[in-house]
Order: structure tokens, then C-alpha cells, then sequence
């Protein structure tokens, strides 16, 4: 039953450091941030309509490399927006995504990468590259943090 235990606790442990990945609010974000000192990649997606941010988010956010060199140098934050019914924000989390757009993204496109200082400053934006490689992708955010 120990050996059990232990094997449970294991998993479960796993299973929250995986989905720390994210934040889950831009205020945790900020606060990571802060505590953290790390710059903070907001990414701003249409994860269930826009075709480049899906491409962007299988092959560079969710690929092995990125997690793992993001874990250690940024705070990462999704501003989504999807039209599915079925994957519908909260109205809380829709309304802090808008005001993060009009923030941030004003001329609306997707997918679009700012990165952060902890006080909200903008060191710089990008886009999605198709024939970039996760270690292309990180290279480009670390020159904007140098």
C-alpha cells in the first residue's frame, strides 16, 4: 500500500509541475514574474479557428525543447480567444484576455508573441514562422530579452 502511495503522489506531482507550463491568469503571470525575475511570453491565439496558431502551438509551445528551456526563463501566458461554443472562456477570463488585446495586440493578429518585462513593458514582438524550429524560436525571444 506504501509502495502504491508513493507511486500515486509521484504522478500526481508529475502532473501539476506539467501543467505549470502556463499560467493560468496574467495576474499569476505577473506575479511568477516578479518573484521569478523572468520576462513574460504572452501569446495571443485562436486555439480552435486560426490555423497558424494551431501549427504554432503543436509545433514550437507544446514541443519538449520549448517547455523545458521556458520553464527555466520565462513566465508563459495564453490570451485565447476561441469561437467554439464548447470551448468558451468564463466571461472573467474572456474580458482580462480583451483588455490584454487592446493592450497588446491592436492591430488583431494571430498568432502574435509579446514578450515582457515583469513591469509590463514590451521588449518585443513576433509572429509564427512555420520553418522555425522550437531552438529558432527561442534563440529570437532571448534577443529580446538581451
Amino acid at each position: 500500500m506504501k509502495h502504491f502511495l508513493t507511486i500515486l503522489f509521484g504522478v500526481l506531482c508529475f502532473g501539476l509541475a506539467q501543467a505549470q507550463h502556463w499560467q493560468d491568469s496574467f495576474d499569476d503571470a505577473l506575479s511568477a514574474a516578479s518573484q521569478e525575475d523572468k520576462p513574460i511570453v504572452l501569446v495571443f491565439s485562436g486555439s480552435d479557428w486560426c490555423g497558424p496558431c494551431i501549427r504554432f502551438k503543436r509545433n514550437i509551445l507544446d514541443s519538449d525543447e520549448f517547455l523545458e528551456y521556458a520553464d527555466e526563463h520565462y513566465v508563459l501566458f495564453n490570451a485565447d480567444f476561441p469561437k467554439k461554443k464548447k470551448n468558451q472562456l468564463s466571461p472573467e477570463k474572456l474580458n482580462r484576455n480583451k483588455s490584454l488585446f487592446e493592450a497588446y495586440n491592436p492591430k488583431g493578429h494571430f498568432p502574435l508573441v509579446v514578450v515582457l518585462d515583469k513591469e509590463k513593458s514590451v521588449l518585443g514582438t513576433t509572429g509564427f514562422n512555420k520553418k522555425a524550429s522550437p531552438s529558432d524560436y527561442i534563440l529570437l525571444l532571448n534577443g529580446f530579452v538581451q
